[in-house]
């Protein structure tokens, strides 16, 4: 979502943030003042809302562009000092066209800064031929002043002398929910304007003038491959994807799976504002090397936990951009972890500060920013209204899981993508206070419809295996045996709402996944999860020690078949090393490389292969079924 904001907007969200924002139900001590100030208020002791991350946002680094007679002129804000690259993109010199930086950069004092393209990128070095026609288009990249990428953009520009700004694709276009007959193209624009795709003699147009673009093309045929034509203004671009085999085909085809790269260490592109673009780019070559049908990435994409919804469409542009040239042509299904937290922020005198998932829930909430952002299928359950905990059947409590639980399939295969962060409170210690969701936990609606959905695949003759992808590790192995749905072998860890704590604790409710996975399930292949910084393999079954040592007997469960859990936390976030628990003698492959998990599929056989997108090193392989 695209939002001009001006300074004065700005700065009265700076000093307001909290003014009309009802406190939802759900909660508990969290009150307004007589100003509509928000504040926690734990015993006698009271903690005001703070707001901390506005300095930095999307839009002042996408709207302050303009032409003029020898270039263009940027200008990202009072106060700003650093850095811009720049460069031309050659749109029919590459199938994933990138740009080309230039030899020299141009400083940005005080927020304003001029690439002068007659005399910089004239002859020699006018390597999209703007010369003769006219336009061309520049990727550039905003440096802070300490040397650290803060967004990498584009823009498309008109004339030979003077130059102006055109319509420019700025994110995108990206390929979505693709099916045997139909495909979502989605991409974001500059200005408001009316687009086109043009796939196999046909037009399919946007409704209205928007910057936001979501077109769905239909009537085609399955296991078919498309080129498309994107127009916009007076501008295209042309790629291809393939439609999927019918269900049931039991065709020959690869997927591949990772999560969590939020920023790593090591300098440059391994820390673009929030993500770690390098590993990022590596990982999607890798899988358009490997001709993979669609990637499964389940949370932490971002750093995230901001209470500034600029810097978070912000983090979350600079990962678009770094599967964009890739993600032309294949599609990335993608959920939320505990990174893409988006808060209110209460300042309690600590450097995290207590923190709950952003209300109003329908429009601020963490759920409704990753929805803005992503194209994802609209078919899990609502939200947790409705639920036995509900203090108000009357009125919408909760955020809504629209985009980030859903299901799709491919052929043979199912995935059932869940959130283990919904409603997501990031100071747990604090949740008998304040109330929220607990990081690892699967709440009753969500448990409901999970039961329903894998019932539906497990009757369902044209899918063969299923696939089960949330953030967290049923069973943690490096990193998190604090948390995940372990909490150091503690059940009494659970959320709480309005006050009161939900019935089952986590060990209790990873159970109740289990049973419906394992003993429930005879399709369901492996459990795909993130949050670790490391890959591994879990073998989960009737030998797999799964209990802390003084657990009740009667709340135990018997597990009547042996599946995977597939952890590849590692694609560039900061690692974690292995940590001893009680199922350790049954891991497999342990290594804090980075990877990237390929899942090739062939009717009833599946074989999994693990890759270092750094190396091409082949580190790990198991049939999973033969």
């Amino acid at each position: 979502m695209s939002l001009k904001l001006s300074s004065i907007a700005i700065i009265f969200a700076a000093l307001s943030i909290s003014i009309f924002a009802q406190v939802p139900e759900v909660h508990s001590n969290i009150h307004q003042d007589k100003d509509g100030k928000l504040f926690i208020k734990i015993d006698t002791t009271i903690f005001y809302e703070k707001d901390r991350d506005s300095s930095l946002n999307l839009q002042r680094f996408q709207n302050g562009i303009s032409g003029s007679e020898n270039g263009l002129n940027f200008n990202f804000g009072e106060g700003f000092n650093g850095t811009l690259y720049f460069g031309f993109i050659h749109f029919d010199d590459s199938k994933h066209p990138m740009p080309v930086f230039f030899k020299s950069t141009s400083a940005i004092k005080n927020g304003l800064t001029h690439i002068d393209i007659k005399k910089k990128l004239s002859g020699s070095y006018d390597m999209v031929n703007w010369q003769e026609t006219g336009e061309g288009t520049l990727g550039y990249r905003v440096a802070n002043a300490k040397g650290l990428i803060v967004y990498d953009g584009m823009v498309s520009f008109t004339g030979k002398g003077p130059f102006e700004v055109d319509d420019t694709i700025i994110s995108g276009p990206f390929v979505n929910l693709v099916t045997d007959r139909s495909a979502v193209i989605s991409f974001e624009t500059n200005n408001k304007i009316t687009s086109e795709v043009n796939v196999a003699e046909q037009k399919f147009e946007s409704a209205k003038k928007t910057k936001k673009h979501e077109i769905k093309i239909s009537g085609l045929k399955p296991a078919t491959k498309y080129s498309y034509t994107v127009n916009y203004g007076k501008n295209h671009q042309t790629y291809s994807f393939s439609t999927a085999p019918e269900s049931g085909s039991r065709t020959k085809f690869t997927f591949s799976y990772a999560s969590d790269s939020r920023a790593g260490q090591g300098g440059g592109e391994r820390n673009l504002f929030g993500t770690n673009f390098y590993t990022m780019r590596k990982i999607m070559a890798l899988n358009a090397s490997r001709n993979v049908a669609f990637m499964q990435f389940s949370g932490d994409m971002i750093d995230g936990y901001k209470s500034s919804r600029g810097v978070m469409d912000l983090q979350y542009a600079n990962w678009k951009k770094s599967i964009e040239p890739f993600a032309h042509y294949f599609p990335v299904y993608i959920s939320m972890g505990n990174h893409e937290a988006f808060t209110r922020y209460f300042d309690n005198g600590t450097s995290y500060g207590i923190s709950v998932d952003r209300f109003p829930y329908a429009s601020e909430s963490a759920e409704k920013v990753f929805a803005d952002n992503f194209v994802n299928p609209v078919n899990g359950p609502v939200s947790e209204d409705g639920s036995k905990y509900d203090p108000n059947p009357e009125k919408m409590d909760f955020p809504s899981y629209d985009e980030n639980v859903f299901y799709y399939t491919y052929d043979n295969v199912a995935v059932i993508v869940m959130n283990s962060d919904y409603w997501y409170s990031p100071s747990s210690r604090l949740i008998p206070q304040i109330s929220g969701g607990l990081h690892g936990y699967i709440m009753d609606n969500q448990l409901e419809w999970f039961k329903k959905t894998v019932k539906k695949f497990e009757d369902d003759n044209n899918i063969d295996h299923i696939f089960i992808t949330e953030h967290t590790p049923f069973f943690p192995n490096g990193g998190h045996k604090k948390d995940d749905m372990w909490y150091n072998g503690n059940n009494e860890k659970r959320p709480y709402v309005a006050g009161k704590p939900v019935d089952f604790g986590i060990i209790e409710r990873r159970d109740h996944l289990l049973d419906v996975i394992v003993n429930n399930s005879k399709k369901t292949v492996a459990i795909l999860t993130g949050d670790e910084h490391n890959y591994c393999r879990l073998e989960v079954g009737p030998q797999t020690e799964i209990y802390p040592e003084d657990y009740p007997e009667d709340k135990k469960i018997k597990l009547t078949r042996t599946i995977w859990q597939v952890n590849n936390g590692a694609a560039g976030a900061p690692y974690y090393a292995q940590q001893k628990l009680p199922w350790s003698q049954f891991l497999k492959g342990f290594t804090t490389q980075n990877a990237l998990v390929f899942f090739n599929i062939e009717g009833t056989k599946i074989e999994m292969e693990v890759y270092n997108p750094d190396t091409l090193e082949k580190f790990d392989h198991l049939e999973l079924r033969k």
